[in-house]
């Protein structure tokens, strides 16, 4: 990508991101909410590390991907540029991939099951670091999905609270994709009773803080729902080819 290039680009990609942070404005102000209630993720899945460069160039501390390598890439991209974002981890991550992604991020939201969390664990505890994670619930019961059943969750809860390695710190979920407006809205509410419901049993409730829905297509439902992370792709980046 040449300079020129690069400046079209970001030039495009700060008049999307004014967008959304306007909406974000409006959506915190309906609720009461603060702006330091809500964590935007920018999320440049399959762009190239470039995006990802202009992102953290415009104010996005917080950077996103849904796989362990590309993450892994770019963030020796941007750490040979003297650039440190936040790294979120918000894909599917399987087991094998653990032990390469562990000391690499400040939150993986993805932990879907209780072999990926012991995994998290042991691999931790080899690397001597502290993971912090969420446990993905499947509240849309889709088989498309990954995520624990609400029925599992209190067990996985128990799990991480046995896990010194670990520091558990919420939830994440992903709504079904919409059709009609406002679809995701019974997800997102069922998701922040179960969040609340849940604070009584975790090990540190002061460290249960974080509630992770909301996308490109949804994430003013969600705000309003009681996100407090949202992992913003296309309304940032633009369309992926």
């Amino acid at each position: 990508m040449t300079s020129e290039e690069y400046e079209i680009l970001k030039e495009q990609m700060r008049t999307r991101l004014k967008t959304v942070q306007s909406d974000i404005h409006n959506a915190l102000s309906l609720c009461g909410r603060s702006s330091d209630s809500l964590t935007l993720i920018g999320v440049s899945k399959y762009f190239p590390p470039e995006y990802a460069e202009a992102a953290f160039s415009l104010g996005l501390k917080n950077l996103g991907e849904n796989r362990v390598q590309e993450l892994l890439s770019k963030k020796e991209h941007l750490d040979a540029l003297g650039i440190h974002p936040n790294w979120h981890l918000i894909g599917t991550l399987q087991t094998n991939k653990v032990r390469q992604i562990v000391g690499h991020t400040a939150l993986i939201h993805s932990v879907s099951s209780e072999d990926l969390l012991l995994e998290i664990q042991k691999r931790s505890q080899a690397n001597g670091c502290n993971t912090s994670i969420l446990l993905q619930v499947n509240i849309s019961q889709e088989d498309s999905k990954h995520g624990f059943e609400v029925s599992e969750i209190e067990k996985a809860i128990e799990i991480a609270g046995n896990c010194p390695a670990v520091s558990l710190c919420g939830l994440m979920t992903m709504a079904p994709i919409q059709t009609e407006q406002h679809d995701a809205l019974p997800v997102f509410q069922k998701t922040q009773e179960l969040f609340e419901e849940l604070r009584s049993k975790v090990k540190d409730p002061l460290a249960w803080n974080v509630l992770s829905m909301g996308m490109s297509q949804d994430y003013i439902d969600a705000i309003q729902c009681g996100s407090t992370h949202i992992r913003i792709g296309t309304a940032i980046f633009g369309h992926r080819s």
